[in-house]
């Protein structure tokens, strides 16, 4: 499908591409993913979330994130602008749903990255998503990523294992399920599944 410029005419809904989430556990590869698919296919557009948190050295408003205070969070929620929303780590993060629903009705193909919450949150307000849930080839395998990162003390390790065992539980809930085993080959199946290709 051809890319089309913003301000295009509005795309017939039969011909549209559907809203994809893509969600899984912690440490699966998601947003390795979703780097090497872009890379190959920059019109795929993926939403900015809004959050709460600090910017990081080197990230820009509007780029990585958008970044509010809790004050204008708290509108954003009040008003029903975000599509879903999540706190984690102390921060809240969520995603614009203007945005989202303009960049679909012009035809472009939309991207969400998150979490399995946010995911049940899509669900609920847009029937039609489409949801992908990316595996691990098997537990060793994320025990062994998310373990050999090396950053992290063995209690968050701890609890990143625990949050996982609840995300994988929840893979019936998607539409579809990816494994892991190949960036490459996982990025052309969600391309496919996008009708991006």
């Amino acid at each position: 499908m051809a890319a089309h410029s913003r301000g295009a005419t509005p795309v017939p809904p039969d011909a549209r591409p559907r809203l994809t989430v893509l969600s899984g556990p912690s440490g699966v590869g998601k947003s390795t993913v979703v780097a090497h698919m872009r890379k190959a296919h920059p019109e795929v557009w993926l939403s900015v979330s809004a959050t709460t948190r600090k910017p990081r050295p080197g990230e820009r408003h509007g780029v990585q994130y958008f970044f509010v205070d809790d004050g204008e969070f708290d509108k954003l929620i009040a008003n029903g602008e975000l599509l879903e929303w999540a706190e984690f780590a102390g921060n809240r993060y969520g995603t614009p749903r203007e945005a989202v629903q303009d960049r679909l009705a012009a035809g472009e193909p939309v991207l969400l990255e998150i979490d399995l919450q946010g995911a049940r949150q899509v669900r609920e307000s847009m029937r039609d998503a489409q949801l992908v849930f990316l595996a691990p080839p098997s537990w060793e395998e994320l025990v062994r990523r998310l373990t050999g990162r090396g950053t992290e003390p063995p209690e968050v390790i701890e609890r990143r294992l625990e949050a996982a065992k609840t995300e994988l539980a929840a893979e019936p809930e998607f539409d579809v399920t990816l494994v892991n085993t190949s960036v490459e080959d996982v990025a052309q199946e969600l391309l496919t599944l996008m009708r991006v290709v």
